[in-house]
């Protein structure tokens, strides 16, 4: 086996870009279809806020991508993943199953709610919830009425949020049986995973409801946005409705039936994400070369690279690698960021974080060796 250095991967991703010289960043946007062609349409329409015909096209084309009978834009994927959890039934008090070696906004949503997260460990390979783990969280529950309750506190389980990482797919087929044979309902954080698959289904589509992200670094980007695809009639029509205020439709009258949200993705950032829809398909194929590249860079060294299981088709959002120990972890990380390139180690496992320090978890032997020594590298699209 053998040894790579810091230096040996800079100048390697240094080739794999082109740049010999100038900062590579971890996830950069790429702006090369109808971009400017969308954004001047809609600026001359003037509809530029929740309403006109770049949302109803964002729309459209998720649902016809992922198959999903309803798709409805948002403002991001934090408040997509809010309202899918409320329209599951989560309620205040009640327990939302997730992992912690996630990105804060899954915590936050479900706290938002008043709902407590607790943790289960990940798996080795896919970095997303693990099947054995959740197994495992099921088996000190009972099910009472449909329903599912922690035995030792009482409370209902009120939902199951796993996240595939990194546009990794978890296992997710396995969980949602797991979730079905529990009666919990499945809310995947499909976040980072757009394009991605698992045995030739997209992700969020496992679920009763799936929430994705448009962030600025994301695989593709409209500044902001999200959306949650559902195959329900009465939630998606809810989603819809709750996501712009809950008004009751009239020509004139300002009536609204519940407490709503200003949820709703404006027109300017919906023609922005259209055009970078676009050209998803050309985005993960590239992805999908640096990924190989980085495998084939890393292979047989003493620096584990995460490849795919060949049931998932991964849209390679952020390549990561594993490092022997912490500290050479953090040699890495200083090296590198010193010298242009810029790498990130995975966030901040949740419950070591001062809001959730109380919420249970099953130890996480692997959320936090993972923690110790995983770096994302550079992954961005290759115009």
């Amino acid at each position: 086996m053998s040894t790579i250095t810091a230096a040996q991967t800079v100048q390697f991703i240094r080739e794999l870009y082109g740049q010999p010289e100038a900062f590579i960043p971890l996830h950069a946007p790429h702006f090369v279809g109808n971009e400017k062609k969308y954004l001047n349409e809609c600026i001359d329409s003037t509809f530029v806020s929740s309403v006109g015909p770049f949302v109803d096209r964002f729309e459209a084309w998720m649902r016809e991508y992922t198959g999903a009978k309803y798709a409805i834009a948002v403002v991001n994927g934090t408040a997509a993943l809010h309202l899918s959890l409320q329209l599951a039934g989560v309620q205040r008090d009640e327990l939302v199953v997730t992992q912690a070696l996630s990105f804060i906004a899954t915590c936050n949503a479900i706290s938002y709610i008043g709902a407590e997260p607790c943790f289960v460990d990940v798996d080795q390979q896919t970095l997303g919830m693990s099947t054995a783990a959740l197994e495992a969280f099921f088996s000190t529950c009972e099910i009472r009425n449909n329903a599912c309750y922690h035995k030792a506190t009482g409370k209902r389980v009120a939902a199951c949020v796993p996240m595939h990482t990194f546009g990794i797919a978890a296992e997710i087929d396995a969980i949602a049986e797991l979730c079905a044979r529990f009666y919990v309902p499945l809310v995947e954080d499909a976040a980072e995973s757009l394009g991605t698959t698992w045995k030739g289904k997209h992700t969020g589509r496992f679920g009763l409801l799936g929430a994705y992200s448009f962030n600025g670094n994301k695989t593709v980007t409209s500044g902001g946005g999200g959306i949650i695809i559902t195959d329900d009639d009465d939630l998606g029509k809810m989603a819809k409705h709750l996501s712009t205020q809950a008004k009751v439709p009239h020509r004139w009258e300002f009536v609204h039936d519940h407490i709503g949200y200003n949820y709703r993705c404006p027109n300017i950032n919906s023609a922005l994400a259209l055009a970078q829809l676009e050209q998803l398909e050309r985005y993960i194929e590239d992805k999908q070369k640096i990924a190989s590249d980085y495998e084939r860079f890393f292979a047989n060294s003493n620096w584990h690279f995460f490849a795919v299981d060949q049931q998932c088709r991964s849209n390679h959002w952020l390549n990561a690698i594993l490092l022997p120990t912490r500290a050479e972890r953090d040699d890495f990380l200083t090296y590198t960021n010193d010298h242009g390139v810029m790498t990130r180690p995975v966030w901040e496992l949740m419950h070591r974080l001062s809001m959730f320090a109380h919420c249970m978890h099953d130890g996480l032997p692997n959320s936090i060796d993972i923690a110790d020594r995983l770096v994302n590298l550079p992954s961005s699209f290759r115009p």
